[in-house]
């Protein structure tokens, strides 16, 4: 959701008067209100995977007459071009997924060499197939301080006094992402020692790893996990002098809020799916068994990321963070 707002910037500097409504899941509504190009963000209420075909059908009337000239389709699944067509809109824009025919009539057909990454994918269908590339803007998501103060003041913290730091451990996809809890442990408790704070960001399920990490650092980090909704994460993280985070969503929204960025891979590619953020630096050690996209390291030795040393992720750390 984050990488499809460079999508929304190239629709924009294409049509400025465009309304551009998203239809996404209710999880990432709060993403979508932070990004300025974005009319209205609309509930999508089916989870990953389910069918509903009669949900699908009543909100592709329900949608029918806004008035839309275009739907573009991100997700490549068949299912998710039903709502655009049972809506009529005219234009039904995307790539060719599982074999859509009929269901959109501006079919693209993906050449990955030519489009490698996930955005480079998104953002050329703003444009006609034959067109070249638009130019890719980074997403950059809007915080208003009142959210700030609002977030700080429900979960009963103060702003640092000091320089923060955010460190998102976590990584939904599997622990074949995740650095291990003990180096970030270390990593915490040498930034305390130097003077700064450090807040943990994860979701309730990466509540064990982030509890792993602070009792690794000593106690020293000020853990969030579970405790932030979507939007709270989001507008605390603003207040972050630099972040250190796994190939995660986190990651992302860190890289759209401009933070200075310290991004680890493991078993996935930065080259796929790197952070948008010309301050980040990317630690990656490109061994021969990776990037193999698996959740869970397959020769059973994570090496792709137990290999990369606490002194090197403090070095890439003082390079965009001093």
């Amino acid at each position: 959701m984050v990488m499809a707002q460079s999508l929304f910037k190239a629709l924009r500097r294409r049509d400025p008067e465009a309304a551009i409504d998203v239809l996404a899941p209710g999880w990432s509504l709060p993403l979508l209100a932070r990004m300025p190009e974005v009319a209205e963000g609309i509930e999508q209420p089916l989870g990953h995977g389910a069918l509903g075909l009669g949900t699908r059908r009543r909100m592709g009337r329900r949608l029918a007459g806004r008035g839309y000239v275009q739907a573009i389709l991100l997700p490549n699944s068949w299912k998710s071009a039903l709502i655009p067509f049972w809506a009529g809109i005219p234009r039904r824009t995307g790539w060719r997924g599982e074999m859509r025919y009929g269901l959109l009539n501006d079919v693209r057909r993906l050449d990955k060499a030519r489009l490698p990454m996930t955005v480079q994918r998104f953002v050329a269908l703003a444009v006609d197939a034959a067109a070249p590339l638009p130019a890719i803007e980074p997403p950059a998501l809007v915080v208003a301080e009142e959210a700030v103060a609002a977030a700080l003041g429900r979960l009963g913290l103060e702003r640092p006094g000091v320089p923060l730091l955010a460190l998102c451990p976590g990584a939904e996809y599997g622990p074949a992402k995740r650095w291990p809890a003990d180096a970030y442990g270390r990593l915490a408790a040498g930034r305390v020692a130097r003077g700064w704070a450090v807040w943990l960001f994860g979701a309730e399920k990466d509540g064990p790893v982030c509890r792993a990490v602070n009792e690794a650092s000593g106690g020293v980090c000020r853990d969030l996990a579970g405790r932030t909704r979507l939007e709270e994460a989001v507008d605390l993280m603003s207040l972050a002098d630099a972040v250190v985070s796994n190939d995660s969503g986190l990651m992302h929204v860190a890289a759209a809020l401009q933070r200075p960025l310290v991004a680890l891979y493991g078993s996935s590619d930065p080259g796929f799916t790197p952070p948008l953020n010309p301050q980040a630096q990317i630690v990656s050690h490109g061994l021969s068994c990776s990037p193999c996209f698996e959740r869970v390291c397959p020769l059973g030795h994570l090496d792709c990321l137990r290999g990369i040393g606490v002194d090197e992720v403090e070095q890439a750390l003082q390079a965009v963070a001093a």
